[in-house]
């Protein structure tokens, strides 16, 4: 088995989590080690990350994970109350979907370059968006019938591997974490742990402390 990926790159980092809490082995491959092109004959969408396994590759981070939960069901991510279940889903969805997909590269490029938003403009558009992400995500916990250690269960999953990176995404653009202590709290417990350590980019071989 191999992920494809980069170590500032939250996606990966999911994939990576999930790996690591499944206790799956698998070779990290730094995507800026291959030579030009051939990522892209890889994985012709030239996102990351791609799991190849069996000769197979797979793009996208919530494709990879659903294909990881029905190959490998045990330890399962996801809780195993359907109603628990599909809000777990529902709060991946909502970090993957609606707020990762605003922060990466290439949007954020567009928007401050090609726009002509600027920094002061991108930075306000960030923090607007995320913002309202976040009140979302605290929201939807506040809403749990039975409050559990964290997102939705007594050990961590699905939700949870999706929150961690986006917290440190959002850190990173400068968002005020304060007014989201269950999300602080649950991401401070997930950090403890080494799945999350390890998955954590720090950790990875190609580490370089920029982006």
């Amino acid at each position: 088995m191999k992920l494809y990926t980069r170590f500032r790159n939250s996606a990966g980092e999911r994939v990576r989590i999930a790996l690591y809490l499944k206790g799956l082995d698998y070779e990290y491959v730094p995507v800026g080690s291959l030579l030009k092109g051939a990522y892209q004959a890889i994985n012709p969408q030239g996102l990351m990350p791609t799991l190849e396994i069996d000769g197979r590759c797979f793009a996208q981070s919530s494709a990879i994970l659903e294909f990881l939960e029905e190959r490998y069901p045990e330890p399962n991510l996801l809780p195993a109350d359907p109603v628990d279940r599909a809000r777990a889903r529902s709060f991946g969805a909502h970090i993957a979907a609606e707020m990762h997909a605003l922060t990466v590269t290439r949007v954020r490029a567009f928007v401050e370059r090609d726009l002509n938003a600027g920094e002061d403009g991108l930075k306000a558009c960030l923090h607007h968006w995320l913002d309202l992400g976040l009140r979302a995500l605290e929201t939807s916990l506040e809403a749990r019938e039975t409050p559990t250690p964290f997102c939705f269960s007594d050990t961590p999953g699905w939700a949870d591997l999706h929150l961690v990176p986006q917290l440190d995404n959002t850190r990173g653009f400068g968002v005020d974490l304060a007014p989201y202590p269950l999300l602080s709290e649950i991401d401070a417990r997930c950090r403890a742990l080494e799945p999350f350590q390890r998955a954590h980019q720090s950790a990875q071989p190609d580490f370089s402390g920029d982006g």
